[in-house]
């Protein structure tokens, strides 16, 4: 309950910081794309770069939970294979040391 009102919070944070942001800089900016020049609003084209860089983001730490996610499954693999090790060698008849 108080993470969700936690995440509603910021996120009015973020949307009425956009909002000032955007009454401050109605200006235009030009942006090389070395192909094309585009001319968007300044509000424009940080919001583009804010989602570029969240999907960036998003892509790195989704490559690290999948390397995460690989390594549990290698170990939990070795697991069962130690504990089945183990468990055979448990049920091995004692030998006396005569």
């Amino acid at each position: 309950m108080l993470k969700r009102i936690g995440i509603g919070i910021l996120v009015v944070i973020i949307f009425v910081m956009m909002l000032w942001f955007t009454s401050n800089n109605p200006g235009n900016v030009t942006i090389d794309l070395a192909f094309d020049t585009v001319t968007p609003s300044i509000p424009v084209a940080f919001s583009v770069m804010f989602i570029i860089g969240w999907a960036f983001g998003l892509l790195c730490t989704s490559v690290f939970i999948l390397r995460l996610i690989n390594e549990r499954r290698q170990l939990r693999r070795a697991l069962r294979h130690s504990e089945s090790e183990v468990s055979s060698l448990r049920n091995l008849p004692l030998t006396d040391a005569d």
